[in-house]
This record gives structure tokens, sequence and C-alpha cells, in this order.
């Protein structure tokens, strides 16, 4: 493999893009479906809430059991679970979504670790960046034209949901069945003893760990306003006078695809902490939910604009903490590490449902909104450190 575009990489994508396919629509459709069957936010928060946070959950066991089972046997089941997951929610209602949720959960939990830590592990340190971003890039692109197929086949009738929820189960699972892998030499897996031991101990270093820490917090912050976003927009967007969930949801999907392409080079790469770069992308966050708070005021416009730039922050924000930690953490537990922050970017989508949504049961949309253009203006300040060992990087190597 050599490149973050050569053809063993664009297979790996190419799965990615069939496997987050599903999510585009079941964003839209989940919140929609429960508002019809009487829910609350709060319900419908927990309900979207429920998936990230049983892939946190079960993160920190992925990499154990793929190195004891090898990478194809595990992908292989959790794509046979992905897939029973998906047509769960063409049967049931409420309690069978939650239910289809965590399952979906538990399977992105051991897929996204695979073939993350597989992109970081094969390509050169020069070539990191652009392998995260193009992955992330990949699990975008079903977001451009997903919501709009959502809306389509709310408006057609749940036959047509039916019919989708299984083509795309049966087409990831036979794309990933016929996925290969080059067979490498690893070291025998620890009992679940010791790995337990392992993560309880890693965990410590969310704290003291001060590369881990800055990175966890921001991204915590960041994914409680991206996942308040893909929850509830959809019944905040029937709200405003023209606004549309589908367009803005499209808009903001967009963004992130076109950003991450054009902008992948533009993400530092060098084991660096670039204040001015993190806290101008933190800024960018926090105009575009202040946006979206504006616009049951200000319009179509704001609701527009404030996708536009949240795709931006989305595009730059994961990438960029993602790839100056392979830098700095430790190379004997940098995988751990980096699954600790992966699982607190779950943690913040999953309480932007779970949280935001009893604030949006007591006050308004808008409101909870504007809770989060706040959060977004605190991590501003948050991110600017110029303390010696992040101005000047220090490599993994030598940690």
């Amino acid at each position: 493999m050599r490149g973050a575009l050569s053809w063993p990489f664009l297979r790996l994508y190419m799965l990615v893009f069939l496997y987050f396919s599903a999510n585009s629509i079941l964003n839209v459709i989940i919140p929609l479906q429960g508002e019809t069957l009487g829910a609350s936010n709060t319900t419908i928060g927990l309900i979207m809430g429920a998936y990230l946070f049983t892939t946190m959950f079960f993160r920190s066991w992925a990499g154990y059991m793929i190195q004891k089972h090898g990478p194809i046997k595990v992908l292989r089941m959790i794509l046979i679970i992905n897939g029973f997951a998906l047509i769960l929610y063409t049967f049931t209602e409420l309690g069978g979504f939650l239910v289809a949720r965590m399952l979906q959960g538990v399977s992105t939990a051991f897929f996204s670790m695979a073939l993350q830590i597989g992109i970081i592990d094969a390509l050169p340190e020069k070539d990191r960046s652009q392998g995260i971003s193009l992955y992330s890039l990949f699990s975008y692109i079903p977001g451009i034209i997903g919501p709009m197929l959502a809306l389509c086949i709310w408006q057609g009738g749940m036959d047509y949901f039916t019919v989708v929820m299984i083509s795309i189960a049966i087409f990831t699972g036979l794309f990933g069945y016929s996925t290969k892998m080059d067979k490498k030499e690893t070291p025998p897996a620890a009992n679940h003893a010791e790995q337990g031991g392992r993560m309880l101990k890693s965990f410590s270093q969310l704290v003291k760990n001060p590369f881990l820490f800055k990175c966890s917090v921001l991204m915590l912050v960041a994914s409680i306003v991206f996942g308040a976003i893909t929850t509830f927009i959809p019944l905040y967007a029937a709200q405003l006078k023209s606004g549309n969930a589908g367009i803005y949801l499209m808009f903001q999907a967009g963004t992130v695809v076109f950003a991450r392409f054009a902008l992948r080079k533009k993400i530092p790469s060098d084991g660096k902490w670039h204040s001015s770069f993190v806290m101008g992308t933190m800024f960018i966050l926090a105009v575009a939910a202040q946006c979206v708070s504006f616009s049951i005021i200000g319009g179509a416009i704001f609701f527009y604009v404030g996708a536009i730039l949240m795709g931006i922050a989305q595009a730059l924000l994961y990438p960029t903490l993602t790839t100056y930690l392979t830098f700095v953490l430790p190379e004997m537990n940098r995988n751990v590490l980096l699954g600790l922050f992966i699982a607190m970017a779950d943690l913040g989508v999953s309480l932007g449902g779970v949280i935001m949504g009893p604030v949006a049961d007591l006050f308004s949309y808008s409101f909870m909104y504007m809770i989060c253009a706040g959060l977004g203006a605190a991590m501003i300040l948050f991110a600017y450190d110029r303390r010696k060992i992040f101005v000047e990087g220090i490599s993994n190597k030598h940690s």
C-alpha cells in the first residue's frame, strides 16, 4: 500500500461509504417517525444517542477482539450484525429502534476502529492526515444525498424505507465479505483480565496526559454540538418558515466532503500544537450554532449559512486532533489511547441528543442551539496553549 489514494485504500473508503450510507437516512427518518409515534425530544434524543454511546462502550474491546480473531473474521461478523439491525428498523417501532441503534453501535465500534487504526499504521507519517481525512470524507459523502432521499421516502411511504434498508444491508455485506487484507504477524492478544487492566489504567491518561486531555475535551464539546444538530434539525426545520432539513444536511455534508478533500493538505501534520488553527475552527463552530439558533428569527439564510460553517468545522477538527495525537502519544499504547479519544467523540455526539433533548423540551430548539454556541465559544479559549511541550511538539517514538 502506497499513498492515501492508492487502490487498496480506495477499496476501504468505498466500504466506508456503503457502511455509513444507512445512517444518513436514519438520522432523518428516526426523529420524524419518533415524533409521529408521540415520542418527546428526550425520548428521541435517547434513541439517537444510544448508537454512539454503545459504540463508545465497545471500542475498548474492539482492538483486543480484532487482534485475537483477525480483521477479516471480525469484519464479516459485524457486517452480519449491522445487516440485522438495518432490517430490524423496517418492522419495529420505538423499542425496536432502540435495540437496532445499539446493534449498530456495536458494529461501528469494531468497524471504525479496525479501519482507522489500519490506515494510520499503513501510511507514512506525512500521509496520515490525508488518510484520516479521506476515511472521514467517505463516511460523510452519503450525507449529501441521504437526507433528501430520506425526506422522499418519508413522503412516499415506509414501504420504500424497507426496500432501501434491506438493499443497503445486502450490498454492504457482499462488498465487505469480498474485502481482503494483507496478513501480518501480530503479537499474541492479551487475555481478558490483562486487557481490562490495561484499559482501566489507560483511562487515567485522559486526565494525566496533557495532549490527550486537551484534544478529548475539545472533541467531546464539539461533538455535543454536532450531535444536537444531527438529532433535532429534522424537527427544528419544520418550525422555520422556509427551512428544509434535507437541504440543511445536504449543505453540511457537502461542505464536509469538499473541505476535507480541498483542505486535506492544509491540516497540520507536524506534531505541533497550532493554537490559532484550532481556535479558528472552534470559532467557526460557535458561529455556526448561533446562526442555526438565530434562524428562527432571521430566516433561512442564517439556517443554511450555519450548515456550511458547521460543515467546515466538522471537516477540520477531527482529522486535525487525531493526526496531532498520532505524533505525541506514546507509541507503545498509542492505539489504545486513540481509541479513548475516538470514544470521547462518540460520547459527545450521544450526549448531544441525550442532554439537549430535555433542554429543547423545557425551552425551545432555538435556545438549545444558543447553548451549543456558548459551548463552542468556551472552547475557543480552551484551545489556546503556549506551553513548550505543545508549541515545540514531541515525537511518540521518544515518548
